[in-house]
């Protein structure tokens, strides 16, 4: 059984208000997509690693992999208009069986860690479809809204709630069934999981953390900041 990763790394990360996307902003002197890479690197199981950038970010993509030796195991390819299609390009370029696996990450979540990548192939081999998410801690109000602003219907009670994070993680022949169905609709959906969930397959959920965190904005990057040091203090 192979593994296979898919970062879709083309957006413009546009809240973060700066000259360049925020995948290749630097945390700790190393680019952000540079970190997320390393964690799947260093996981034996990950046969080959995608990266979908904008056309415009290949060659500085490419570059930076060669820098950080990632050149035998990570591959770019040009990604779309959005994350589905990015994604859907990648998943075209796998030499995949239909029960291989293909776990897709946000490129702007440098730390997740080789265990919980771990804990989705183990989830996805049994289950089909696995994400990591985490449990909601604060209430849930699901809103209307109105010109006036937004206002409450109902609470949604939090043991029904989980929060999504990645890697999402499914075999190859489910999702690529999955993105065909979605492509013919002309479906797009907010991740990988809703376009699976669309297609009538249950999803299971692997649980995640909260230093999983995703890079949007500039805040964020400093809370990860914090986060590294203190992983590299232990």
């Amino acid at each position: 059984m192979q593994v296979f990763v898919i970062l879709p790394a083309a957006g413009l990360g546009t809240r973060m208000a700066g000259p360049q996307p925020k995948q290749f902003l630097e945390l700790d002197g190393v680019p952000i997509l540079v970190h997320s890479l390393r964690a799947f690197a260093a996981v034996p199981r990950v046969t080959a690693i995608y990266v979908a950038v904008r056309k415009a970010e290949t060659e500085r993509t490419q570059a930076q992999i060669a820098e950080h030796g990632f050149a035998e195991r990570v591959h770019v390819v040009e990604g779309g208009d959005n994350r589905q299609e990015s994604v859907a390009h990648a998943l075209a370029a796998l030499a995949a069986g239909e029960d291989d696996i293909v776990l897709v990450h946000d490129a702007v979540r440098p730390l997740i860690d080789a265990a919980t990548i771990e804990r989705t192939i183990d989830a996805v081999a049994e289950h089909g479809a696995a994400i990591v998410g985490m449990p909601a801690v604060d209430t849930i109000k699901q809103v209307e809204r109105t010109a006036h602003g937004a206002l409450v219907t109902s609470t949604i009670p939090r043991e029904f709630v989980v929060l999504a994070q990645t890697p999402q993680g499914f075999r190859y022949g489910l999702l690529q069934s999955a993105f065909a169905e979605a492509t013919a609709d002309g479906f797009v959906g907010t991740d990988e999981a809703s376009v699976v969930e669309r297609a009538g397959h249950a999803v299971a959920v692997v649980h995640g953390s909260a230093v999983n965190l995703k890079i949007t904005q500039p805040g964020d990057l400093e809370l990860a900041e914090f986060y590294l040091r203190q992983r590299q203090r232990h």
